[in-house]
């Protein structure tokens, strides 16, 4: 079986509404080709930033979509969608030889993003990469505007001094109540920065740098041309698995992927 791009499956999520008829059946044809998708699992212990990509996404509103379900691809499936591009081991949390991936496609803005970070992602980490089961990997989707954008090459610039992840929770620790208010600005960025002990004027000179763009730009691209429809979504060992869900529901899509189903 061989799964490409038709229709919409390549373009930016902007304007996405919540699912009606055709929505969801736009839906799960994106939710195949994600499970799919990451079946490419050796793209995600690359290291080093990806390079600028060469084409970068619009910015605009998208809301989660609730995922439907779908048949798992037959064996022998190959990819004939978008190349991912290479992950930035500074934005891993956990153990190469996890046998769950987990990798987020998040947006610092998004309001149910914020939500796993703060109340979901504190006891995944303390329950299962801590332990050794599984490996959080990130990858920016900045959909809600310039604010996001800004936001995840900040992010990125913080990578670079191995500060990403305490950079991602304190960022989300102050996610403004509404979106592109003019509150993620320089002044509130570099806040963040020395909070999290960072050398701020490298932060300031690693944001200017087309390398860090071009990394954030290459992954919206990907999830754009890819088909995510909303943040914050998941790949659980290549299983699509959408929104902010309770601990129990990520508990029981990790155990499944643990024991291969």
């Amino acid at each position: 079986m061989t799964i490409g791009h038709t229709g919409r499956m390549g373009e930016t999520p902007e304007g996405t509404k919540r699912p009606g008829g055709r929505t969801k059946a736009v839906a799960a044809a994106l939710v195949a080709a994600l499970v799919v998708a990451v079946m490419l699992a050796a793209t995600l212990t690359r290291g080093g930033d990806a390079g600028p990509a060469g084409e970068t996404a619009g910015a605009g509103d998208a809301e989660e979509i609730e995922a439907p379900s779908t048949p798992a691809p037959t064996a022998g499936a190959t990819w004939a969608g978008p190349t991912p591009p290479p992950a930035d081991r500074a934005l891993f949390a956990g153990r190469d030889d996890a046998p769950v991936t987990l990798v987020e496609f998040g947006d610092f803005q998004c309001p149910k993003c914020g939500t796993f970070a703060r109340t979901t992602k504190p006891e995944l980490m303390r329950r299962y990469v801590d332990t050794g089961v599984v490996r959080l990997v990130w990858r920016d989707y900045p959909t809600f505007g310039e604010e996001s954008r800004r936001a995840a090459v900040a992010a990125r610039a913080a990578a670079r001094q191995g500060r990403f992840w305490p950079f991602h929770d304190a960022l989300y620790a102050r996610q403004p109540r509404r979106m592109n208010s003019g509150a993620i600005d320089d002044g509130m960025l570099r806040d963040v920065a020395r909070s999290v002990g960072l050398d701020v004027a490298r932060f300031d000179a690693d944001r200017r740098d087309p390398a860090v763009r071009g990394a954030v730009d290459a992954d919206l691209t990907f999830g754009a041309r890819l088909g995510v429809p909303g943040t914050p979504a998941f790949l659980v060992n290549g299983t699509p698995f959408f929104g902010a869900q309770p601990i129990e529901e990520f508990a029981k899509a990790i155990e499944r992927a643990r024991a291969g189903k």
